[in-house]
């Protein structure tokens, strides 16, 4: 992982359907790594997105008054700043990404990791923001395409070879 942030490493997201049971879910694709998440997971994880973006510019912050105004040395601003963070409260649902907080030390920037499997990823918080709407995006997305699929599947004049063409055209209409 580099020391800047790195947008062209994040993973895509689109709404689909779990092909098991025809539920909303949405398709996570990220190098090689490709995963299916319920809509309520990807929400979750756009809500750690945005929480890291805003801990790590509130860390960043915070060590800039506490090394120029305090005068802290590092070893007390790294403990403080442990505790800080361990007092933080877990978020309550499980995410798709790991996704961390971080106040880089050397660059003085705030950043947000990410990664699943071996991919791994580092983002602006403004870029992981931006990364937390597409997410929610496609977790609304993902739940009204299932309810609409459901309606056109009762209309008698439509083919499930005709819905997943019209899914198809939608999605590549998006791009």
């Amino acid at each position: 992982m580099s020391n800047s942030p790195q947008p062209d490493t994040v993973c895509s997201i689109r709404s689909t359907t779990d092909p098991k049971d025809g539920t909303a879910a949405c398709l996570i694709e990220w190098g090689p790594v490709q995963a299916l998440a319920k809509p309520p997971t990807v929400l979750a994880t756009a809500r750690d997105l945005a929480a890291a973006a805003a801990f790590a510019e509130t860390d960043t912050a915070l060590i800039s008054v506490l090394r120029g105004e305090l005068q802290l040395d590092d070893s007390t601003l790294g403990f403080m700043m442990r505790d800080i963070r361990s007092r933080r409260p877990m978020p309550p649902a499980p995410s798709v990404l790991r996704v961390h907080a971080v106040a880089g030390a050397h660059t003085g920037l705030p950043y947000v990791h990410i990664s699943r499997g071996s991919m791994k990823g580092s983002l602006s918080p403004d870029a992981a923001r931006e990364m937390a709407v597409q997410w929610i995006e496609a977790a609304v997305a993902a739940q009204i395409d299932v309810r609409l699929r459901y309606v056109l599947g009762e209309w008698d004049h439509l083919t499930p070879a005709d819905i997943d063409r019209l899914f198809s055209m939608l999605q590549g209409a998006q791009r």
